[in-house]
């Protein structure tokens, strides 16, 4: 089966490197083909009893440069690859802007790794991947 519209959501993991070489196996076999990769971030939040302590400036910025780091080094991949394809940076939760994503641009199949960079995971897969498989209306290859 060939996809022309790949969604790949990508942080940086192991899982997501591997599944970043199988959206780059699946582009290459159907020329056409477009990779859109999502590095999903979200700020960090400590909660103290009912309300949210804040957090440093410079914490924030540090997870917004790794955040750059991360897709910086998955477009010299595509690069050297040599597939079609769109990398975005998007702050949110992870499975609700992947979901929310592949809605929106009408993604053939969305491909992501079974475990993530996550500090919270659940037996099999991932949170993240987890709920992405529950809630998806396309097809989703999950990649270990």
């Amino acid at each position: 089966m060939l996809f022309s519209k790949i969604l790949l959501a990508y942080d940086g993991s192991k899982a997501s490197n591997k599944a970043l070489d199988r959206a780059i196996e699946l582009a290459q076999a159907a020329p056409d083909s477009v990779i859109d990769v999502i590095h999903v971030f979200d700020f960090p939040r400590v909660f103290m009893g009912e309300g949210l302590a804040p957090i440093p400036a410079s914490v924030n910025k540090d997870f917004y440069d790794l955040a750059e780091q991360t897709i910086e080094e998955v477009k010299e991949r595509l690069a050297t690859a040599g597939v079609n394809s769109n990398v975005e940076l998007i702050q949110g939760g992870p499975a609700e802007v992947i979901l929310k994503y592949a809605k929106e641009n009408d993604s053939d199949v969305i491909i992501i790794g079974s475990r993530g960079l996550g500090g919270i995971r659940e037996f099999v897969l991932g949170s993240v991947s987890h709920n992405v498989v529950q809630h998806s209306r396309v097809p989703v290859l999950v990649v270990k």
